[in-house]
């Protein structure tokens, strides 16, 4: 028999990477969830405890990420036992970090130590997809992929890819002191698209999924910009204009929302220009009375681990 008890790190994530709506998102180093997971004899999930920086979460195991991942999880391999979750929440509420994410991976990749004989990630998915629809209602990959592999991840309903990035490249993440709700976020993606957008779309996102196979840092320039769903959420982020053009003329290779927002991440070829092109975000958010916190992490970050 395995382990009685099991922690896991989920690390946090940019997700859409601003042209892969739902599709494309990498990690985040520096920053994550913990989920410690026992094995009860009883055939059923229970959330023990939420700690952390964010408390006021569901306990009912089926409207919480990692309660209903396990949920299904235990489902699909008809477990005689249970999991007990203890979560320990480092991602703040509606900050656009992959927060609900990162619960559910966490929470996975512990129970999963303590399976007899242990998932792949690729068979984690499905059941992660499952439990950040607890909270997104909706089935996409772009958090919970990287989370599970590590990086820059593209993913499908059923599949995910990794996609190679130069070690040097490094991100820029600004975190402003303000919480916009995922479901609210969506909410303002409502109404018509024009064809000519979906094509931009997509030459965009092929432009910097092929600069990040081939290292070029001008495919990506050319390409990381979100015509279709940045112009109807930057209203919702005070400041977002100033902090875009600030991380551009600082010399990051884009920049654009972290996830739902209201983060804003930028692109940058080596970490000393992140940390440039970091404090210039994080000024201009100062400009418009909001307090920040930066987040520096290579593209090609960390995934979900077992703690010892």
């Amino acid at each position: 028999m395995s382990a009685a008890v099991a922690r896991a790190f989920a690390p946090g994530s940019v997700g859409n990477v601003g042209v892969g709506f739902d599709i494309l998102g990498h990690s985040i180093a520096g920053i994550g969830d913990v989920a410690s997971v026992r094995r009860i004899d009883t055939p059923e999930v229970r959330i023990a405890a939420i700690r952390g920086c964010v408390t006021e979460l569901p306990l009912a195991a089926a409207r919480n990420t990692g309660g209903a991942a396990l949920i299904a999880l235990r489902q699909a391999l008809d477990l005689p036992f249970g999991f007990e979750i203890e979560l320990d929440k480092g991602i703040p509420l509606g900050s656009g970090l992959g927060g609900s994410a990162a619960s559910c991976v966490a929470a996975l990749v512990a129970a999963n130590a303590l399976l007899d004989t242990p998932l792949s990630a690729q068979a984690l998915y499905p059941h992660a997809l499952t439990g950040e629809s607890a909270a997104s209602g909706g089935r996409h990959g772009d958090n919970v992929g990287p989370m599970l592999l590590g990086g820059l991840v593209l993913t499908t309903a059923t599949d995910m890819t990794p996609v190679r990035v130069p070690p040097q490249w490094h991100a820029a993440v600004v975190h402003p002191h303000a919480i916009l709700e995922t479901r609210r976020a969506r909410e303002a993606l409502a109404g018509s698209y024009a064809l000519r957008e979906f094509v931009a779309q997509s030459a965009n996102l092929a432009q910097v999924l092929l600069g990040c196979e081939r290292a070029d840092p001008q495919l990506v320039r050319a390409g990381l910009s979100d015509v279709l769903v940045e112009p109807r959420r930057a209203p919702l982020i005070a400041g977002f204009a100033e902090v875009k053009r600030a991380a551009l003329e600082a010399g990051a290779m884009g920049a654009s929302i972290s996830g739902a927002g209201p983060s804003v991440f930028a692109w940058c070829e080596s970490l000393p220009q992140a940390q440039h092109v970091g404090d210039a975000m994080r000024a201009a958010f100062a400009a418009n009375d909001l307090p920040s916190d930066l987040l520096l992490t290579p593209i090609a970050g960390p995934a979900a681990r077992v703690l010892p």
